[in-house]
């Protein structure tokens, strides 16, 4: 397995954020993060606009499977390069094209005469935007080099944020004015333009060649991630780290229209609040994760996430308030941030070089997992326990991932020392 990092000069936040490498991250972030608020937050707020129950946005949801099962094709992406603009370029920017049509055709599709249309659309707009995911993060572990993941993980994170606030952003407030349908189309014409940097990005020298079958590509990762010292306890760590913090946002969106929020109060202010404090903590996560080393970052940001998820129990008991919300958005996507930088260090340390495309998407889909496959679970939970209630589970949910980092405490000192 390859190590996290050497350890070197402590960077500031101008270098994190104008080092050449991690600004073409940020934008490949950018491009990851902006179709994903589509078939999340943005669908879940035009059901809502239909009177849909919780339970039943909290099982339409399950669209987002591909998500969860990208690791099936992942080695066809790292096996078979397109013959146009680089090994790894060239399906980012088919993915790109094929999402700015299936938004295009979202746009056309009514929920209130056929929900099983929405489904399909929303699901193709999930599989292309899995696959853009698979090779973008092929992509980020070809480019960064080993002292830099840390801030690869904080510079990817860093657009992610950004684009999934604009993408919402723009949904929610075009909806709010004109429907649903012209902001699918603006939604769709901006997910078009990411091609624009995809072509202006620089193709990584390769360090490897590409496996040469598919059987190389699918079982020599696979004995390699399985082989390791503490294997099954690692992957369970990456499975339930972010647990508590994925039931907490699982419906934020239903969450803030139920205590009274519009849409347009929504996307400007909770999502402004939203992107700003998680730029805010992936910078820190990144920067404190080079100071820290990976142990005690993923202690440190594993609490503050847990607790974090109070704030919007404070929020749900307080009702509408512009303070409290602004508070509670702030704090738990902080430590949103800084956590999800560790959790994705953590996956990059456990990757080997020769199969990141594959590794990474199968860890990454551990790492989903809790944030896919809560819809239903959430949605009960919202319409039988409340809104208090449900945050106070969130809590206790971020528990048993703090725990299993202390216990794995040797296991992921060494990963960190690993080269």
């Amino acid at each position: 397995m390859s190590g996290l990092a050497r350890k070197g000069a402590k960077p500031s936040i101008r270098e994190v954020l104008t080092r050449p490498r991690m600004l073409i991250l940020v934008a490949l972030g950018a491009a990851s993060g902006f179709p994903n608020q589509v078939t999340e937050s943005a669908l879940q707020a035009w059901l809502k606009d239909l009177h849909m129950s919780n339970t039943e946005i909290g099982m339409l949801s399950y669209v987002s499977l591909p998500y969860l099962l990208k690791f099936l094709w992942a080695p066809l992406l790292d096996r078979f390069p397109l013959p146009v603009i680089g090994r790894r370029r060239g399906w980012i920017l088919v993915t790109q094209l094929l999402l700015a049509a299936a938004i295009g055709v979202l746009a056309f599709q009514d929920p209130a005469d056929s929900l099983l249309a929405v489904s399909v659309c929303a699901t193709a707009i999930v599989f292309f935007s899995a696959s853009q995911d698979i090779v973008i993060d092929a992509y980020r572990a070809d480019l960064a080099e080993p002292e830099e993941r840390g801030l690869a993980a904080a510079s990817a994170n860093l657009g992610y944020r950004a684009a999934s606030w604009i993408a919402f952003a723009i949904a929610l407030v075009v909806a709010d004015h004109f429907g649903w349908p012209p902001a699918l189309l603006v939604v769709a014409g901006v997910m078009a333009a990411f091609s624009i940097a995809t072509l202006r990005a620089p193709e990584p020298v390769y360090r490897t060649p590409p496996p040469r079958s598919l059987r190389e590509s699918v079982v020599e990762p696979l004995r390699e991630l399985a082989g390791s010292r503490g294997a099954l306890s690692l992957l369970g760590l990456v499975l339930i780290f972010k647990l508590g913090d994925a039931f907490a946002v699982k419906l934020f969106t239903p969450f803030l229209m139920d205590i009274g929020f519009s849409k347009t109060e929504i996307g400007l202010v909770a999502k402004a609040v939203f992107t700003s404090s998680s730029i805010v903590g992936a910078v820190l996560g990144g920067i404190w994760m080079v100071r820290l080393g990976l142990l005690s970052s993923m202690l440190l940001f594993g609490l503050m996430q847990a607790v974090s998820n109070l704030a919007y129990y404070v929020l749900a008991i307080a009702g509408k308030s512009y303070a409290v919300m602004i508070a509670a958005v702030a704090i738990e996507n902080l430590a949103h941030a800084m956590g999800n930088v560790a959790l994705v260090a953590l996956i990059m340390a456990l990757c080997d070089v020769r199969f990141s495309a594959f590794q990474y998407a199968l860890l990454s889909v551990l790492s989903q997992l809790p944030r896919y496959g809560l819809g239903g679970p959430a949605g009960w939970v919202a319409d039988h326990g409340g809104w208090p209630v449900y945050y106070v589970v969130s809590f206790l949910l971020g528990i048993p991932g703090l725990l299993t980092v202390w216990l794995l405490r040797d296991r992921i000192r060494a990963l960190d020392v690993q080269h």
